[in-house]
């Protein structure tokens, strides 16, 4: 005689596993289906790709170009490659890339400073940012931050105004771009404090002197120095810009400070190529870098660097670029600002 009771214990246990298997397989699918569908570039490169990076390693633009390239390494399935070429507040780097082939294969950081303050300091860049440069997208949007040395006995933006003008040219204040040294350049004419500039070709060699006490003080991107901020090795003074930054809480606002004039100075990175790149090429890559932006794992990196991720369409990001060339050559003509 048959054990109803036994058949329908082993029924019970098959079809349990049935369903754990079916629903395993449906995972594997529904992985290798997303998997799939990120996996498909609108740009193929034919071999290695380059991100010129115009600074040395160590700042934010290098950081952010090493995560976005490597994630289009495994889009694309050709190997991204970062090369630094830093000098001259960013101009050697660009140039040099701004003379690559326009196939798609030498991309360049396109940085705030070099696109839109440099063109106002400097009679010649070795390229032309409106002619031989064509925006592909926005990657970021930050402020810039001054931080001092903890042996600096101020606070506050008012406190670092006072103690300017009670030691007239010591005060030292380090930048590795125009940018950033824009930002105090307007501090100084805004309030008449006196500070020495000290430039440098790349925030990290910049950020080992201050926190060596070499320089007193550093305007940089939050990505540089938010780690020191963290540990105490370095104490964040003010934010140049309208919002502040998940990895330097409680660091003031230029307008929180009192300084209004100060407080709307985003910094923002992007990605361009040379400018006679095909609109339809610039059109792909702008597609497979928002990809990888709208990654939610590359969004908390870059977030834990201080920054922002910020995609674009090219259109925009060359409205934003043509905008703030306007706006920051004004501002120098206006305050008569001239770097050494």
């Amino acid at each position: 005689m048959l054990n109803v009771s036994r058949i329908s214990k082993c029924s019970q246990r098959w079809f349990t596993q049935l369903v754990l298997n079916l629903g395993v397989v449906s995972l594997l699918l529904s992985t290798v289906t997303g998997a799939q569908a990120f996996a498909q570039p609108a740009f193929k490169p034919t071999g290695p790709v380059k991100i010129v990076v115009m600074f040395p390693p160590g700042g934010g633009t290098d950081a952010v170009a090493r995560i976005v390239g490597e994630r289009l390494t495994e889009l694309w399935q050709q190997q991204v490659i970062i090369e630094n070429k830093a000098g001259a507040q960013g101009n050697i780097g660009t140039a040099y890339a701004s003379k690559a082939a326009p196939d798609g294969q030498t991309l360049m950081i396109a940085h705030q400073g070099v696109m839109t303050v440099n063109p106002h300091l400097y009679k010649d860049m070795g390229f032309d940012v409106r002619k031989d440069i064509v925006p592909v997208g926005r990657l970021t949007q930050q402020p810039f931050v001054l931080v001092a040395h903890p042996s600096v006995p101020a606070n506050t933006l008012k406190e670092v105004e006072a103690l300017a003008k009670s030691k007239p040219g010591k005060l030292s204040y380090g930048s590795s771009a125009a940018g950033p040294q824009l930002a105090v350049e307007l501090f100084k004419f805004t309030t008449g404090a006196d500070l020495l500039h000290v430039a440098y070709k790349g925030a990290g060699p910049a950020v080992i002197d201050v926190l060596g006490g070499n320089i007193d003080l550093l305007v940089a991107n939050p990505s540089s120095v938010a780690q020191h901020v963290q540990t105490g090795k370095l104490r964040a003074i003010v934010l140049f810009g309208a919002q502040g930054v998940g990895v330097l809480p409680g660091a003031p606002t230029a307008i929180d400070a009192g300084y209004p004039a100060l407080g709307d100075m985003p910094e923002w990175y992007g990605l361009a190529v040379p400018a006679s790149t095909p609109v339809a090429l610039i059109g792909q890559l702008n597609k497979d870098v928002n990809a990888v932006l709208s990654d939610a794992s590359v969004q908390k990196r870059i977030s834990a660097l201080g920054l922002n991720a910020s995609p674009s369409t090219p259109a925009e990001f060359s409205e934003q670029i043509n905008r703030d060339y306007v706006r920051w050559g004004n501002l120098i003509q206006q305050a008569g600002i001239r770097f050494e």
